[in-house]
C-alpha cells in the first residue's frame, strides 16, 4: 500500500460528517504504517544519494587515473618521435611509423577576418541575475520564485 493508499483508508476511518472516528485501532494501525512508509522512503533516499556520491567518487577517481595514463602515454610518445626523429622501427611486437600531417596555428586571433570566425550563440548569465534580483534590480523577462526543496539528512 502506498502513502496515498493509506491516506484515502485514514479518511475511510472517520466520519466525514460528524468526525467522529470509526475504527480507532485501524487508524492507529494506519498511521503507524504511514510513519514507517515515510521513514523508509527517507532513508532510502539518503542510501541512494549516498550510493551515487560513492560511484561519482569512484568516476571521479578512474578519471583522474585515465588522464594519467593518458599524460604519460602522450609524454613517452613524445620523447619517442623525439629520439627516433622521424625513422621508422619494425619489430615483432610493435611498428613505429611517421606520417606528415598539416595544423593550423593562429598567431594573432584580433588579425583573422570576420569570414572565418563563427558566431555563438547568446547565453542568458542565470546567476548574474539571480544576484541583480536578490539586490532589487528590476529585470525585464526575469523574476525570482521561491520554492520548496527537501531536505533528508
Amino acid at each position: 500500500m502506498n502513502l496515498f493508499e493509506i491516506d484515502a483508508e485514514i479518511l475511510s476511518c472517520v466520519d466525514m460528517e460528524t468526525g467522529e472516528i470509526i475504527d480507532a485501532e485501524k487508524l492507529d494501525a494506519l498511521n503507524m504504517e504511514k510513519s514507517k512508509k515515510i521513514r523508509n522512503i527517507a532513508c532510502w533516499i539518503k542510501e541512494l544519494n549516498a550510493e551515487s556520491a560513492a560511484l561519482k567518487e569512484q568516476k571521479d577517481v578512474f578519471a583522474a587515473r585515465e588522464k594519467a595514463a593518458k599524460n604519460k602515454a602522450e609524454g613517452l610518445k613524445n620523447y619517442l618521435a623525439a629520439y627516433l626523429d622521424g625513422k621508422p622501427v619494425k619489430a615483432a611486437e610493435y611498428q613505429i611509423g611517421f606520417r606528415k600531417s598539416t595544423a593550423t596555428e593562429i598567431t594573432d586571433e584580433a588579425a583573422i577576418p570576420a569570414e572565418y570566425r563563427i558566431p555563438q550563440p547568446d547565453k542568458i548569465d542565470r546567476s548574474g541575475i539571480l544576484a541583480a534580483l536578490k539586490n532589487g534590480a528590476v529585470i525585464a523577462g526575469a523574476e525570482l520564485v521561491e520554492r520548496q526543496s527537501i531536505q533528508i539528512k
